[in-house]
């Protein structure tokens, strides 16, 4: 098993543990930041085939996107294209990689695409905030998916070369803990490489 496997299994079943992890975590990512697209083939057709697959799945057009662990925004500005009327946002832990996204944006007199660092174990956004949340090849962190996400909303997680992704979360274990916490799985899938798994947040009762 990979270090990236471990450190999501474990963040999966105790997130409390992120603490200690999370700063070396930054500290790789954010020292490859500069040429990190070209070194991995982020944004290439391949990488994003999981997302865009798992997305087909995900209900209505959403208002409002997060994109979690975006990276230097690939993904981010796929999803800007697939969904033109939404305003998105992306986050990031390695401050280097937000500074390469934000690099990219160019005119965007709307402000419809931004991107910020945060932790993804402390979203910088509202409750229910979202109405689609996405993530490829990052850990999962259910409890802050579930805060900021919509009743009806559904999240993508997308891993570009399936479980051989070096941060990758096991499906059963998805649908394990995304039911405890109310979510209705949608679809799981492959496309090119990767895989997907695309759920829904249940409906508040009235």
């Amino acid at each position: 098993m990979t270090v990236g496997k471990a450190i999501s299994r474990l963040v999966a079943r105790a997130p409390w543990a992120w603490p200690l992890v999370s700063r070396l975590v930054m500290g790789f990512f954010d020292s490859r930041s500069k040429g990190w697209d070209s070194n991995t083939g982020a944004g290439s057709v391949e990488h994003l085939a999981p997302l865009a697959a798992g997305v087909l799945h995900a209900g209505k057009e959403p208002e409002r996107v997060l994109d979690i662990g975006c990276g230097t925004g690939a993904t981010t500005f796929f999803l800007a294209r697939e969904y033109p009327r939404a305003r998105i946002r992306g986050v990031d832990l390695a401050p280097g990689m937000i500074d390469q996204a934000n690099s990219r944006i160019g005119l965007d007199p709307e402000a419809r695409v931004a991107f910020r660092v945060g932790d993804a174990s402390k979203l910088p956004y509202p409750d229910e905030h979202f109405d689609l949340l996405t993530q490829t090849n990052m850990p999962v962190f259910f409890t802050e998916i579930n805060r900021v996400l919509r009743p009806g909303g559904s999240v993508v997680i997308a891993s570009s070369s399936g479980q051989n992704t070096p941060f990758s979360t096991p499906d059963e274990l998805l649908m394990k803990k995304f039911k405890k916490i109310g979510f209705t799985e949608v679809e799981t899938g492959s496309a090119a490489r990767g895989t997907y798994f695309t759920a829904r947040k249940d409906e508040t009762p009235e």
